[in-house]
């Protein structure tokens, strides 16, 4: 299980006791008991999502099962606090096998894309079984998304700020970030696009989040990510 709270610098990776991670903790090191607050706002939180969303997503799985073969849930290894890995819980949205056929970062249009998948993709809703990896404390409800080692390997020293704290759900990145897989789409090459156009984009927002970290901030996060998909699964209908 990942260690929510924050780890003194000196149990830090030492890869990331660097100069640059350096302001980004000790900002965070001030705020232990908002810290310990946003731990104890994800675990109420998730566990009554997952109780109040229990019958929509044993709807959602039962579409899955339909429209193609192969299991409910994409498993994949991710990154989150202090480089630790783990294996996400996401409603599966493409074909069995599609991880080795393809980039790890999806582009619109990409066909290996099932029928639900695009559905649940358009809404978000394909996100809803990470509840279930925030109650177990490899995530948060609010905070950086987490990425597959690929990327990470290459990030810039200052992100690797953003591992200070577990991976998140929601952030004022993905928010702004909603329609990312279109801006994949037709990209020669889908990794270097993402990595060198899109992350430094999403990073500016991650790293300003890390800066100005408050509970307050959480709060109004998820209030503005319940209205978007909100809307957007209304708009699907």
């Amino acid at each position: 299980m990942t260690r929510i709270m924050l780890d003194n610098w000196e149990d830090l990776p030492l890869r990331m006791q660097t100069d640059e991670v350096r302001p980004y903790w000790e900002s965070l090191n001030k705020k232990r008991k908002q810290l310990m607050i946003k731990r104890c706002m994800d675990i109420t939180l998730s566990a009554a999502g997952l109780v109040l969303m229990s019958a929509p997503m044993l709807t959602i799985a039962f579409c899955i099962k339909l429209d193609s073969p192969g299991p409910v849930f994409f498993r994949q290894e991710r990154v989150t606090a202090n480089g630790q890995r783990f294996r996400i819980h996401k409603f599966r949205t493409m074909i069995m096998g599609a991880e080795k056929s393809g980039n790890a970062i999806t582009a619109a249009g990409d066909s290996r894309i099932t029928r639900t998948g695009a559905m649940l993709r358009r809404t978000k809703l394909d996100e809803l079984p990470q509840l279930m990896d925030v109650l177990i404390g490899n995530m948060s409800l609010v905070g950086t998304r987490p990425e597959a080692e690929c990327y990470v390997k290459r990030y810039k020293p200052e992100y690797m700020a953003t591992l200070l704290l577990p991976a998140g759900i929601t952030s004022e990145a993905s928010l702004r970030f909603l329609e990312e897989e279109e801006m994949l789409r037709g990209a020669e090459n889908v990794d270097d696009f993402y990595t060198d156009i899109i992350l430094p984009e999403k990073m500016k927002y991650n790293l300003a989040e890390l800066r100005t970290f408050s509970i307050k901030n959480d709060i109004r996060t998820l209030i503005h990510t319940v209205r978007s998909v909100g809307r957007r699964t209304q708009s699907d209908e």
